[in-house]
């Protein structure tokens, strides 16, 4: 059984709906699932809802087979210890008045955890003696570190990275990635990876799934994906991607064009739309096996000889 799910989400604040029938499963085997797309797109919302923070205005998000509004007290605690978020930034996910130490023991009582906080900070690679300094004492490097520490703290299955290394300098991200990819070795932790940086993407996920304007266009195997792109916004992110000596080429179109509920959201950006695009919204479809894209044009799966 699926240790997280989400079936057919459709997501709205107030009148505006901002993801749109949008469907993930989640295991809790040690593998990386990635969610990607430019800001705005749902990405935040949706880990949001898979971690029961915001209720779906359709579908369901279970846990185990079992809807998560639906938990009893004793299962909700249970899920709350086997999925742990990462959010963006460590010094508004750390409450500035508590030492670490402190921060991390709270996460240790509440949830009956196992280790010592000396031995959380060890396995992030910190020095015991962070425990007895606040938050803004901290680079923002080591804040982040003391976040993930926090989370393991629950001995969590899965952990919903919601832009973990955004805000660090280059340096920073790259060792907060070798951190998380360690992590997830010896711990056999699944990831699910929010980010706009398909860099991060290729490196931790072996799954990624391509958002815009709150509908997935896109999902298969990582390395698939990012090599032969089936949709086109799709590939005008992996073509975003700065090379030195070139200009990075774009999508068309406004970058803040996105169509009405009618045909294809991509269409006013869309270097490739045709005629059909503006009146019938693709439904995704096999190019490739375990490669789906939601594209009038892209090529369906050549069926074996």
């Amino acid at each position: 059984m699926d240790l997280l799910s989400a079936e057919n989400l459709t997501l709205a604040y107030g009148k505006t709906t901002v993801v749109h029938d949008f469907s993930l499963t989640l295991s809790g085997t040690p593998t990386g699932v990635g969610l990607i797309g430019e800001s705005g797109s749902g990405k935040s919302t949706v880990a949001r809802a898979l971690l029961g923070l915001v209720r779906p205005s359709h579908g369901r998000v279970t846990f185990r087979g079992s809807d998560i509004h639906g938990l009893s007290r004793f299962d909700r605690r249970q899920y709350r210890t086997q999925v742990q978020p990462v959010f963006q930034d460590g010094s508004e996910s750390l409450d500035p008045r508590m030492r670490v130490g402190s921060s991390i023991t709270q996460a240790l009582h509440l949830h009956s955890g196992s280790a010592s906080v000396t031995d959380l900070l060890t396995s992030v690679g910190l020095e015991s003696s962070l425990a007895t300094r606040r938050p803004h004492e901290l680079s923002g490097g080591q804040r982040q570190r003391v976040t993930i520490a926090r989370a393991l703290a629950v001995e969590p299955e899965l952990l919903i990275l919601d832009e973990p290394t955004s805000a660090l300098d280059v340096t920073v991200q790259a060792r907060i990635l070798d951190l998380l990819e360690e992590l997830r070795t010896e711990r056999g932790l699944g990831y699910l990876l929010i980010t706009h940086n398909l860099a991060v993407v290729d490196r931790l996920c072996d799954t990624i799934h391509v958002m815009f304007d709150g509908r997935i266009v896109e999902s298969g195997p990582t390395t698939t994906v990012l090599s032969s792109p089936a949709h086109p916004y799709t590939r005008a992110l992996r073509d975003s991607v700065p090379r030195f000596g070139r200009t990075p080429p774009g999508a068309g179109g406004s970058a803040d064009a996105s169509a009405t509920s009618i045909g294809c959201p991509f269409r006013l950006r869309c270097p490739i739309a045709v005629d059909r695009c503006a009146t019938e919204a693709p439904a995704p479809h096999t190019v490739a096996p375990g490669h789906l894209a939601a594209c009038h044009e892209a090529p369906d799966e050549t069926p074996p000889s």
